[in-house]
């Protein structure tokens, strides 16, 4: 999706393109103001990555990824709607995307793995885009992630997750053998083939 001209989080979310003002695109900022604070924006984005306002799912697709467009992330981990003007917070369950689509190509090292997101950036896993895998301690449930772009995530389908653990080879890192996927001459690792005993 080509970036858009967007003045206005009030246009934006009632799903409008308000006119830009002259020299204004994209989610640039003016440098010596800035845009306005508006607070609470009551858009939220659950753990499987459904845009909600006022709790209400949003339907069209248009706009969720011109949402997604001008989506920022601090590094307190505040999620942000900002357009030149205006600047809102929003609440992301877990991140604010998913990653539904995966392809690989060739094999070994050469190996190069790309995801499509559920608002269609597609992202090659790599050094500026590294995979990871959280595991929860009580659970023992993993939550593999990509980062995207700027801070932002995708968390991986349960079945695209499945795709890629089909991919994995076994690799002594730091003399320990793990598991994991090749992607962008990067070793990930997603799981430890070592005796929980560390025998």
């Amino acid at each position: 999706m080509s970036k858009q001209k967007l003045n206005s989080l009030t246009s934006l979310i009632a799903g409008k393109t308000p006119e830009p003002d002259a020299g204004v695109s994209g989610n640039s900022v003016d440098a010596t103001s800035g845009p306005t604070i508006c607070g609470d924006l009551d858009i939220r984005i659950d753990r499987d990555a459904h845009w909600f306002y006022h709790g209400t799912p949003i339907g069209r697709k248009e706009l969720v990824k011109l949402f997604a467009s001008v989506l920022q992330r601090d590094d307190d981990g505040t999620y942000w709607l900002v357009t030149p003007a205006e600047k809102g917070r929003i609440l992301v369950d877990d991140v604010p995307f998913a990653a539904v689509e995966m392809e690989a190509e060739g094999d070994g090292k050469a190996q190069t793995i790309r995801f499509r997101t559920n608002v269609d950036e597609i992202v090659i896993a790599g050094k500026e885009n590294p995979i990871r895998v959280d595991v929860d301690l009580v659970t023992q449930e993993p939550s593999p992630y990509v980062h995207v772009r700027d801070g932002l995530e995708a968390r991986l389908t349960r079945s695209v997750y499945y795709q890629l653990v089909d991919l994995g080879v076994e690799e002594d890192v730091d003399g320990k053998l793990r598991y994991g996927v090749w992607s962008g001459g990067e070793f990930f690792v997603i799981g430890s083939l070592d005796d929980p005993s560390g025998e």
